[in-house]
Parts: structure tokens; sequence; C-alpha cells
């Protein structure tokens, strides 16, 4: 958030819009992880939290640590991954192929086992799996490794790197799953992969007894385990939406780092389904960690629901580092990678967006897209690839290291696909997403007060309600069509030039939702009357769709 913090200083400097970081590329990501994603993020088994990097030393204590050097073996590549790989089919047909590397390094620290098994590495990314044995059954606690990283002899690697832990009942261990995006240069390259430490954790409640029905908003003392208080506002929107903005206040460091607390709602002791996906860990403007979960009112009825603080809390730390030397070779591989370099617009007459270069590996298609968009982005939501008669479910691939014009989609090879020169390959995009600059008007409110005041005003031909009121010192609008082709507005601001005020973004929009409700917040707004303008709008095209033959007939 500090570059988007300089970025918006500077641009209110220019007197420019703040292009505001995608949280649609946020959660894709995560998607893409299937469980999680992101630099130093693990997780363990498909219902725990998402962990952060950066932990400091919680314990001291004298370890006894053995490293045991396997000589790999073609076994080391047999392993019952379990559930691990069900959204990675390219790894699974690349093992059934043998194209999987052995590696079969241990390490044993205080009881607890890490070991690698297998690395694939390609054109497109490497993909090492590892086991976490933790000594047999793992209780009611979760377990994590912490900070993993690889790199090669100079230090090069790929912030993009990301994995997950999946608890294997049958044999009382962690399976884990590590990618990035980096591969070797070259066929063979030694490379170290690290972790700073492996940590057990316990899931802590603290009942809150929250109003729904109220939007002010109600705050709890927590005062435990380095969380200070917790603070809930709901904003409902009828039997539609119940949206509830959370922020939590850290007297700990450590436990701001961990701690992951979000709300959990019980109904008749069963805990309750977010009604859509939401966001978490944006700082406060103080701090806070603060955070948005959706409900459907329906769901939550008040007489059942009761609410509770859910927050991670570190029992154990085995500190690291936990490094593994060995040699990586994309050598089975390289035999098997087909490069297209392809010249095709992604849309008829779209000279914004050219399909560049397309990548065949055993265990991935890559499609690399130009884009000289203002905001960089694609003009579809969904990307399918039709490859030989089947349908492959791919998406975009976010890299911080890749040229900032280049957008990627991913597309895992099932196994058992053949693919050549000439297998026909047809790219597919669908529901079409477009933003728009063209509204410059300002919308006036008028006689601004605590009772709620709602105007039509058409946008893109689309019929918008805007409703506004005072809460408290604080001044909101809500913005929403009952039109779902109309996206919503991204933010709005008071006046114009070095002067204006920027709306704070309250809701967090994802492209394709079909949601294009969104609420912005005045802190301490003074007067009765004010020009409000937005930066841009969008609008939808679900049925919209383009095709694009790759190759073949």
């Amino acid at each position: 958030m500090d570059r988007t913090e300089a970025q918006l200083k500077r641009r209110l400097n220019e007197d420019q819009e703040l292009n505001y970081p995608d949280f649609e590329q946020m959660w894709g990501r995560m998607e893409q992880a299937g469980y999680t994603s992101s630099k130093g993020s693990s997780r363990a088994g498909t219902n725990s939290p998402v962990r952060h990097r950066n932990w400091r030393k919680i314990t001291v204590a004298a370890s006894f640590s053995v490293v045991l050097m396997a000589v790999p073996v073609y076994a080391a590549v047999q392993v019952d991954w379990g559930n691990l790989l069900n959204h990675r089919s390219g790894v699974q047909a690349a093992l059934a192929q043998n194209l999987g590397q052995p590696i079969g390094q241990t390490i044993t620290k205080d009881g607890v086992t890490l070991t690698l098994h297998t690395a694939l590495s390609d054109e497109n990314r490497t993909v090492i799996l590892y086991s976490l044995d933790v000594g047999g059954d793992k209780g009611n606690g979760m377990w994590n490794v912490n900070g993993m990283s690889l790199k090669d002899a100079k230090g090069n690697g790929d912030d993009n790197e990301y994995y997950y832990q999946q608890w294997d009942e049958k044999n009382k261990r962690y399976n884990g799953y590590f990618e990035t995006n980096w591969s070797p240069g070259q066929e063979t390259v030694k490379v170290s992969l690290s972790a700073t430490g492996i940590q057990s954790y316990s899931q802590q409640e603290v009942d809150l007894k929250l109003d729904t029905d109220s939007p002010e908003r109600q705050s709890f003392p927590v005062n435990r385990d380095g969380l200070e208080s917790f603070s809930v506002q709901p904003f409902k929107e009828g039997n539609e939406q119940l949206m509830l903005s959370t922020a939590a206040v850290f007297n700990n460091p450590e436990a701001k780092s961990l701690a992951y607390p979000q709300i959990i709602a019980y109904r008749d002791g069963e805990p309750v389904k977010n009604s859509q996906a939401g966001a978490m860990g944006k700082p406060g403007d103080n701090g806070e960690y603060t955070s948005l979960q959706y409900y459907k009112p329906g769901d939550v009825p008040k007489a059942d629901t009761t609410y509770k603080l859910s927050y991670t809390k570190l029992e154990r730390n085995i500190d690291g580092p936990w490094t593994f030397d060995f040699e990586l070779s994309k050598q089975k591989m390289a035999g098997a990678t087909m490069k297209t370099a392809l010249d095709l617009p992604l849309e008829a007459e779209d000279a914004s967006n050219r399909i560049e270069q397309m990548v065949v590996t055993p265990t991935q298609i890559r499609v690399s897209i130009r884009t000289k968009a203002k905001f960089a982005e694609l003009p579809y939501v969904n990307y399918t690839l039709e490859v030989g008669g089947q349908k492959l479910e791919g998406g975009l691939w976010y890299s911080t290291s890749e040229d900032k014009d280049l957008r990627t989609l991913r597309f895992e090879r099932p196994v058992n696909l053949e693919i050549t020169k000439t297998t026909p390959m047809t790219l597919v995009g669908n529901y079409k997403v477009t933003r728009h600059e063209d509204d410059k008007k300002p919308l006036e409110l008028n006689n601004i007060s605590s009772e709620k005041q709602t105007l039509i005003r058409q946008t893109g031909g689309y019929p918008v309600q805007w409703t506004y009121y005072m809460q408290g010192a604080d001044l909101y609008v809500e913005m929403k069509s009952d039109d779902p082709h109309f996206g919503g507005v991204n933010q709005t601001h008071i006046g114009t030039g070095k002067d204006r005020i920027l709306g704070k973004i309250v809701t967090v929009g994802f492209r394709g939702d079909g949601n294009n409700r969104s609420i912005d917040v005045y802190k301490d707004f003074k007067g009765t009357e004010a020009s409000i303008y937005m930066f841009f709008y969008s609008t939808n095209e679900p049925d919209k769709e383009t095709r694009v033959k790759l190759q073949g007939q």
C-alpha cells in the first residue's frame, strides 16, 4: 500500500485520477493458487486462513538439526499426493510421463521434518512438491512452512512465488506445493530453496454482541494475544446484502502479521458461508487491519445468528533457515516445448490488445497478450482455450517482474492431451467489461443531512441511483443500478483540481461479478452542499465473446 499512497500524492499534485489496485487481480491470484497465493504465503488445508510472511523470532531454543541427502531415485516421484494436485492437471500429466526430477532431500529440526520430493521446471514455471511431517496427528492446530523462496547462485528468482499445504489424513502429514514464475535460463542450474521457519497455530474465537440492524460502528475490546480491539460497521441493503466493514487494532506487531482477524457468523451453531468474496488486510487510516465480509441477510436471521471474532494465534515456532541446495534441470521438459510467435488482435479491429506469443510445455499452455490500454487490463473477464476438441479453463496470471504492458493467460494441460504444430487451438474470451471516462458532469448534492436522500441520474445510458447521507461526522455516498449491464462507479471526488477531496472507497468491486453497488465515505465532512464527480464507470456485456484461432485448421 505504500506504493499506492505515494502514487496518490503524486497524482493529486498532478491533478490526475488515481489508478487504484485491481482487487480482481488480487483475488484472481488467490484462485490461481487453489487455496492462496502471493509471495511468502502458505495455507494448511482448505479451511484455514492465509499466512503472512516476515515472521519474527517468537521462541529461541537450541535446536538439533539433521540434514539427510538422499540419493535421488525414481521412487521419489511416485508419491501419493492425495488431492493436492486436483487443480494442477499439467503437473499430474508431467509426473505421469516421468518428467519430474527427484530431489529426495530432508531436514529435521525439533521433531519436525521437511522433505523435498520432486521438481518440475519448464519455460513457464518451476514447481516443487514437498511434505511436512509434524510427528503424526496434527491435533486441533495447523502447521505451515513460512517464507519459502527459490533462488539461483546469483540470487535470481521471481517475486511471484506461492505455496500451500494440505493435510493428508491417510499418511498423517502435510503435502505441499510450491510454484514460481522463475525457471532456469539454461538446461541446468544450481539453486537453493529456503524457508524462514515452520510454525504451528491455533484458531481463537471471541464472542461479539453485534447488532447488524444498526448502521453505527460498534467497538469490542479484546485485549488478548496482541489484539487490542475490534470494530464492525454493518451496511445493510434490504434483503439483498449485508456488508460488514471491520477494523482490528493491535498492540503487538507480531500478532498483527499473523492474526488474520475475521468474523464468523453462526446460525444454530453452524458457520454460515460468506455470500461473496471480500477483502482482507487493507491498512486503515491509523494502521488498523481492515476487511470487508458479505452475507445474505436471509442466511443470518437476527434471532438465530451469533457472531464471533476469529483469529490465528502462533503456538510454536521452529526458526530457520531451512535450506536445500540442489541442481535444477529442465532438460526433460525442453524437448517437449513449443514456442510460437504470433501477432493477432484479441478482437477484430482491436489495436490495443494483440496476442504476441504462445508457449506450450508438458504442464501448461501460456498465451501472452500485449496491451496498450490505459489501465493495462484485458477487455474480457473469462478465458478458455479450445484444443483439439477439448475446452481448457484458464485465466490471467499477474507478475510484478513481467513487462507491465504484457498480460499472460495460463491453462493447465490435461493428462493425455497431445499437442502438435497442427493441433487446432482457439482462444475464447467472454464477458466483456469496458471502462468509460466520458461522464465529467458533477452530481449536485443538496441539503445534506442524516436523512437518506436519493437521486437518479443517467450514466452511459443506464439509470444510476445515488444515495447520500450523514452518519455522525461523515458523508456517505452510495451508487448502484438495477441494470446489471452497468458495471459500477470506481470512485468519486468532491470538487476538481488540487483542492479536490477524494472519497474513501468502502466497498470492493470485482469486474464481472454482477454487483455494481459501491460506497464512498468523506470523513469529517463540513457543509450541506457538494459537487460529486466520478473518475470512471464501467459497463458489462456478459454475452459478448471473441474467438481467435491461434493455430491449426
